[in-house]
């Protein structure tokens, strides 16, 4: 089993979703420079993780969607490997257009850092097929620009094809419908704004995050 977790100017978890990829499935993990024009090869599993890539400067994930490694990774998930963008990462998907949407400042215009609760919405995508019967997860949220946006037709598009995988039960930041995760219409590609690397140990506060993990592994 094989990831890469790549490294942007600015990303401040990339450390975090390493240990954590690592010690919820024993996978080999790379960590891999924005610079970089290749990947790895034979990887199981993409990580954008979260942080501040360029200081969010522009707009958040803009700068970083066109880093060299971008193409590399648009080009995996376009042939079906798991890439999987967390908060940071999430604004990163959508920029390049792998996801839908886009994600605007706190509905309250204040940073938000604290443990959430979550639906599991889709419970049958490689992201989330370990979970199993459970269908709660605890995770942590961290961001000012969470806030996910789409006009209607692609949130009524998202939501009956099965894209929607966690919604908020108690919405921090304003996200249309309460979404919180996301994936692509080929369901290889998830974003989302909590944490699973913050999540996957019980001294953390939860290991649902270590769920997520393992799902991927499990399905690959």
């Amino acid at each position: 089993m094989k990831a890469a977790v790549v490294v942007f100017p600015g990303s401040n978890c990339d450390r975090d979703c390493k240990v954590a990829v690592e010690r919820s499935t024993g996978a080999r993990v790379e960590m891999v420079w924005h610079q970089e024009t290749a990947l790895p090869d034979d990887l199981d599993l993409i990580v954008l993780p979260g942080g501040f890539s360029y200081g969010d400067y522009l707009r958040c994930g803009a700068m970083a969607a066109q880093s060299p490694v971008m193409k590399e990774v648009v080009s995996a998930a376009n042939k079906g490997v798991a890439v999987v963008g967390i908060c940071n990462g999430f604004q990163v998907l959508t920029e390049v257009g792998l996801l839908p949407g886009a994600l605007l400042r706190n509905a309250k215009l204040k940073y938000i850092c604290k443990p959430v609760e979550l639906d599991i919405v889709n419970s049958q995508t490689r992201f989330t097929a370990a979970f199993g019967e459970q269908r709660d997860a605890v995770m942590t949220v961290g961001n000012g620009e969470g806030n996910f946006f789409a006009d209607e037709e692609t949130l009524n598009r998202i939501e009956g094809e099965g894209q929607v995988v966690f919604r908020y039960k108690d919405n921090p930041n304003g996200s249309a419908r309460d979404i919180a995760g996301i994936v692509n219409a080929g369901g290889n590609v998830l974003g989302l704004m909590p944490h699973p690397d913050r999540s996957f140990d019980a001294d953390l506060g939860s290991e649902d995050g270590a769920i997520l993990f393992r799902s991927v592994f499990q399905s690959a």
